[in-house]
């Protein structure tokens, strides 16, 4: 329920303090008085699009406070938690409008955006008109419509599951044929790489294995030369004979030379032991070097293939082996794509099949859901003037989609055997108000913890019908909260509060103000709704017998 709303310096009000109350609240006033200048403040704090220029001439900048009381279970807590900005019982909302057009939200004094004040603010004010803002008049909202009056949510969450199944199979059916058609394209190419590279089987380093062994084939045959020709004068054609001839020509007079061949013949036996260590050394090394020329050729022919793939597929030569997988894993779902693509077309079959119960059901269910709705519709507009009016709920089939296979229409006939059409376009101002009405009557059952605000919506109606429509408004607030903007003194009347809507003008300065009128003064208010600019007693008259009806 809107319990407050404070405005500062908004259009053509300066400061204003109105504390509404539940039921019925009516907002009456002269034309021109600033009736809709209260509902565009108001618009304001709640984030609904309208002018930017709103704050009143002479001031730097403009605020409006809305403050609400809401039920623990109201739905708009939801949107709180989500944004951060949960209260206990209480919402404050606030909105500051700038001389330079800027303006900045607050909800429970947290900084917020527009576009969370307007979604907080569709949970808890609805506004209505002959300009209908909420979808009553616009096909395009009405499906909705029938299905919150239905309770569909429920229905309506399984036919969304099942439309994003089925899309989500439909994209995966597409995505594997495309796959396949263009892989399928590659399958000559990947036929023979796949048996080029098995052939070759390259392995993870072999690369530099072959080239490390290239490299020392290609050098031995350099230095093979030299080292046998070092091999040789240290044979016993070279170093090692002499080496003998020395030991032996020294032992044989080592004992006429008293000693001194001693240290000689010691070293010349170490010598001998350095020259065998050499002699093995330069054998070993020999044998490393020792290889088929064929072999060197057969390597270098390997290594170069490895090389010469690696370059043809664009990867490393270690990455072959790697590639080669690859390369088999794309043959091998080629040619078991088909398999695949039944599988796929299999899933997709069922998802259609589950989505289109799934829809079925909801029509089925919307279907009752609209002749329930007409029946309602005409129970309304009877006592509404209209009982000659026919309003119809139409159903048609459209392309499927996450809601289902309904498109939905209310359209109207204002008498028998009339051809039926779209609201705005069959009915008059005066028929279109009450359609509207009952229409809001039957689709807002449901609509708990809502302040409804109907803008003349009793406009181009009087005498008995302006009663009923007063009455149907006095029901509505049952139990909630309804702000009527009227010039019917009918409609006036049957309010629980009422408010006056005035402009006064100070020398060049206008402002508009609000205030609560009861007694004589409302009488005064509702007679002057009567007669106009001179009130006669008749009229207050009038006016009393209007207020005791009620």
């Amino acid at each position: 329920m809107l319990r407050g709303l404070t405005i500062r310096d908004i259009l053509l009000i300066d400061r204003l303090d109105l504390e509404f109350q539940p039921g019925l609240n009516v907002l009456t006033g002269e034309t021109g008085a600033g009736k809709s200048i209260l509902l565009d403040s108001l618009g304001v704090v709640l984030g609904w699009r309208g002018r930017a220029d709103v704050v009143r001439e002479g001031a730097e900048q403009g605020e409006v406070t809305a403050v609400f009381d809401l039920p623990a279970n109201h739905p708009v807590f939801a949107l709180l938690d989500e944004a951060g900005l949960r209260s206990d019982d209480e919402l404050v909302m606030r909105r500051v409008s700038g001389r330079d057009g800027r303006k900045q939200g607050f909800v429970n004094d947290r900084r917020c955006s527009g576009e969370v004040l307007r979604q907080i603010s569709e949970c808890l004010v609805e506004l209505h008109g002959q300009h209908d803002d909420r979808g009553l008049l616009n096909p395009r909202g009405h499906r909705a419509l029938l299905d919150d009056y239905a309770a569909l949510a429920g229905q309506l969450v399984v036919v969304r599951h099942a439309w994003r199944s089925l899309a989500q199979a439909r994209s995966q059916l597409a995505e594997r044929q495309a796959y396949l058609t263009k892989q399928a394209e590659n399958h000559e190419y990947l036929t023979h790489a796949v048996a080029e590279l098995k052939a070759l089987a390259p392995q993870i380093g072999e690369d530099a294995t072959l080239d490390t062994k290239r490299r020392l084939m290609q050098t031995g045959e350099r230095i093979r030369e030299d080292i046998s020709k070092a091999g040789q004068a240290l044979s016993l054609q070279g170093a090692e004979g002499l080496l003998s001839d020395a030991r032996r020509w020294l032992q044989g007079v080592e004992a006429k030379a008293e000693g001194r061949l001693t240290a000689p013949l010691a070293a010349l036996e170490r010598v001998a032991i350095e020259l065998d260590t050499a002699q093995r050394g330069v054998e070993d090394c020999l044998l490393a070097l020792d290889f088929n020329p064929h072999e060197l050729e057969l390597l270098t022919e390997r290594l170069f293939a490895i090389r010469g793939l690696a370059r043809k597929h664009g990867v490393l030569p270690d990455a072959l082996a790697d590639h080669t997988a690859k390369l088999r894993a794309d043959l091998a779902e080629i040619e078991a794509g088909e398999k695949d693509l039944a599988d796929l077309q299999a899933i997709l079959d069922k998802a259609r099949a589950d989505f289109d119960a799934a829809a079925e059901n909801l029509s089925a269910t919307r279907q009752k859901a609209a002749r329930k709705l007409d029946t309602a519709m005409a129970a309304e507009l009877a006592p509404l003037k209209m009982e000659r009016a026919v309003f119809t709920t139409e159903l048609s089939r459209i392309e499927a989609g996450p809601d289902g296979l309904d498109a939905v229409q209310f359209t109207v006939a204002t008498n028998p055997g009339a051809p039926s059409g779209a609201l705005n376009k069959i009915a008059s101002g005066g028929e279109l108000s009450r359609f509207l009405l009952a229409l809001k009557v039957c689709l807002s059952a449901r609509a708990e913890g809502l302040t409804m605000i109907f803008d003349e919506i009793d406009r181009g109606v009087g005498g008995a019908t302006a009663d009923a429509v007063g009455r149907r408004l006095a029901a509505l607030a049952s139990g909630g909260q309804v702000l009527v903007v009227t010039h019917s003194p009918q409609v006036a009347a049957l309010g629980d509060h009422h408010w006056v809507v005035e402009k006064q003008v100070s020398g060049k300065i206008t402002r508009t103000t609000v205030s609560p009128v009861t007694g004589d003064a409302r009488t005064a208010e509702v007679a002057r709704m009567l007669a106009g600019d001179t009130v006669t007693d008749q009229a207050k008259a009038a006016a009393e017998v209007l207020l005791r009806a009620q």
